[in-house]
């Protein structure tokens, strides 16, 4: 199995860095062009595209909310323009977020994780629909977390979010189905990134010795899972959660 992307153009969401970075970069490497998609941090987002299009991958740099559906109809259409149209959306943008006890939570902080993980890839999977039904063929990936399935506290408002986003995705999986589109979930565990570098010592030991494949995930290995879904190998799997998290499950 190659899992080659010739001839596809993809977006992942959220991809100057951590699992984006490394998601947008496996995916040109297998031949798809790529979208790459910044928000807020410009600097960064140069860096990580020179780094991309170092290795090879056909690219362009467009900055947008894709919580905004002004922002992603011109994202689409610059990308149009540009590689072509999109036919694989990779949904990994997240804000920052903090645990913290629930009592400390308001609904703006809920509405704000449920814009980023239901609002952000029901507004990107609408606007790839088109395209995708025309050319019977898509790939939709939402990057999860295992939070959900694990219950892990104290974290409500971003489990929320992220159980919505899951049961959306398994939702829409079996109506896209019969036009070769297909809706699968990657989710993480812990994962430690640029944005996980306050952590104390002390919860990355507690979180490893926890993990019974008995080391870090890399992300790398989410970036594989990411290539499996979006590959012609995958054309008959849809509706999926893909745990990548060492077998840190609940069951």
């Amino acid at each position: 199995m190659s899992f080659r992307l010739s001839g596809h153009v993809a977006l992942v969401t959220g991809s100057t860095a951590g699992l984006g970075k490394v998601s947008a970069m496996t995916l040109g490497k297998a031949g798809a062009k790529v979208c790459v998609n910044y928000h807020r941090d410009h600097t960064r987002a140069e860096h990580a595209f020179a780094e991309i299009r170092a290795a090879g991958v056909e690219s362009t740099l467009i900055r947008a909310d894709v919580t905004q559906k002004d922002d992603i109809g011109r994202l689409y259409r610059t990308v149009a323009d540009t590689l072509g149209n999109i036919d694989i959306v990779v949904a990994n943008a997240a804000p920052e977020h903090s645990p913290r006890p629930f009592e400390n939570y308001d609904w703006d902080n809920h509405q704000h994780m449920i814009n980023h993980f239901l609002k952000s890839p029901f507004l990107l999977t609408q606007a790839a629909l088109p395209h995708m039904k025309a050319q019977r063929w898509g790939r939709i990936v939402c990057i999860v977390s295992d939070v959900f399935h694990r219950g892990v506290a104290p974290f409500s408002a971003y489990t929320a979010a992220k159980g919505a986003q899951i049961g959306w995705s398994r939702s829409i999986a079996p109506e896209l189905a019969p036009w070769g589109i297909t809706v699968n979930m990657v989710a993480p565990g812990w994962i430690p990134v640029e944005r996980h570098q306050c952590e104390s010592q002390k919860a990355k030991d507690d979180y490893l010795a926890a993990i019974p494949a008995a080391r870090w995930g890399i992300p790398q290995d989410v970036a594989d899972a990411v290539l499996y879904f979006t590959s012609e190998e995958a054309s008959f799997v849809t509706g999926q959660t893909l745990c990548v998290n060492g077998g840190l499950c609940p069951w």
